[in-house]
């Protein structure tokens, strides 16, 4: 007798990550399977927190809509069989045409206008590459991916990408009109030897 494989539902990833078991652990549910996520880095959180800052009080000053953190969970596909996908971004952006002025106590249920994921040691190529499908393919229209170690950030969009250097400028496009930030003012300064 063959078994057939059970997928989760977003509905079922909530009451997992909600049990005893799953308390202090970050994960994620990519097509219907829950995925371990490790704890950030110091110098993951302090770049998170350097370009969350910029994000959110750009927004806030020109009332353009909510950043969001801290792994905040995104519903990006919802399949018949259960095989639904539910991504933690280290930094997000929704648009106040979207959304309300508060988010509700739970998971999203809307793609970002903006993911920024911080790359960490433990992120490997493909599934980073698939996160990037995955938030293109549900409607995210722009997609950040900072590499602490080489001080680069990749620009995802629909129809490209690119990769910006520590004297280039990381811009919002039409997703942030005006918002502009030097590369390197992503990343904690350097200590000069």
């Amino acid at each position: 007798m063959v078994m057939e494989r059970q997928y989760i539902s977003a509905e079922g990833y909530l009451e997992i990550v909600g049990s005893p078991e799953y308390v202090d652990r970050i994960v994620e549910l990519v097509e219907g399977e829950i995925v371990l996520m490790s704890k950030p880095s110091g110098l993951h959180g302090q770049i998170t927190m350097l370009l969350g800052a910029k994000l959110f009080n750009y927004a806030a000053e020109n009332g353009l809509g909510i950043v969001t953190a801290a792994e905040t969970g995104f519903i990006l596909e919802r399949n018949p069989d259960g095989r639904d996908t539910v991504r933690a971004l280290d930094i997000a952006f929704l648009s106040s045409a979207r959304v309300p002025a508060v988010l509700p106590d739970h998971l999203v249920d809307i793609a970002p206008d903006l993911a920024v994921e911080i790359v960490s040691r433990s992120n490997k190529v493909v599934d980073m590459h698939r996160k990037i499908r995955q938030l293109l393919a549900a409607g995210t229209a722009l997609v950040w991916i900072v590499h602490p170690e080489t001080r680069t950030v990749e620009v995802h969009t629909r129809i490209g990408a690119a990769t910006l250097e520590n004297d280039d400028t990381l811009t919002g496009g039409d997703v942030l009109p005006g918002f502009e930030i030097p590369v390197r003012e992503i990343f904690p300064a350097q200590a000069s030897s």
